[in-house]
């Protein structure tokens, strides 16, 4: 920054007051293309979902659902999430550039839910207990997605909002890709790799009609 102040006679406070709006500019755009991806993984993803028993499907929105009311009316649960991303700072220590992202882009405890009925299948093979793991699933990717763009949303000095728009978009989009891969392994209706193309597809025409929009 002192090359540049008397290079061109600017302060560099100034300069990285640019720099940072620079920047803020390029992960609004980013943020703007992820938008369809947003779309499209939420459009696929609930095309799966509903080849799922109906059950399943209503135990998994009945915690999300339960979740919105616990923490619209009743408490909300902020030391349950700060916990779990404890968790991931503790797992991530040792590779820096991943210790300050991973707590938001992981949701750990729906993670944790998959590795814990994936044992749970190896020592039993009832399928009674699914409709709870699938409540749960549906409980803590609510409170990971909740928190996860509460805290982005307040952070400081986020010019135009790019911080949250880039930052939440990119973070839902991991999530439920997660969610996805977990579903694969405890339904055989849940298709991950139709969930990945059904995505691209709908992304796709998402910028095809964009694009011939503007430009055709």
């Amino acid at each position: 920054m002192a090359q540049l102040e008397a290079a061109f006679g600017v302060p560099s406070s100034k300069i990285s007051i640019f720099s940072g709006k620079l920047f803020s500019l390029v992960k609004l755009a980013l943020g703007i293309c992820l938008l369809p991806f947003v779309y499209s993984i939420t459009g696929a993803f609930f095309n799966e979902l509903n080849l799922l028993e109906g059950l399943l499907k209503e135990y998994f929105f009945g915690g999300i659902i339960s979740f919105l009311i616990i923490y619209l009316f009743i408490v909300e649960p902020r030391l349950i999430y700060n916990k779990g991303q404890k968790i991931i700072a503790i797992v991530f220590r040792f590779f820096a550039p991943l210790v300050k992202v991973a707590p938001y882009l992981l949701p750990i405890y729906t993670i944790i839910l998959f590795v814990a009925y994936a044992i749970y299948t190896l020592i039993n093979k009832s399928f009674e207990p699914l409709k709870y793991f699938v409540f749960l699933f549906g409980f803590t990717i609510a409170l990971h997605l909740v928190f996860s763009a509460k805290s982005l949303r307040l952070r400081q000095g986020d010019f135009l909002k790019s911080n949250y728009i880039f930052g939440f978009s990119f973070v839902y989009i991991i999530n439920i890709v997660v969610l996805a891969a977990g579903f694969t392994f405890f339904s055989a209706n849940f298709s991950f790799i139709n969930f990945c193309n059904n995505s691209f597809q709908i992304a796709s025409a998402v910028f095809d009609a964009v694009f011939r929009q503007l430009f055709l």
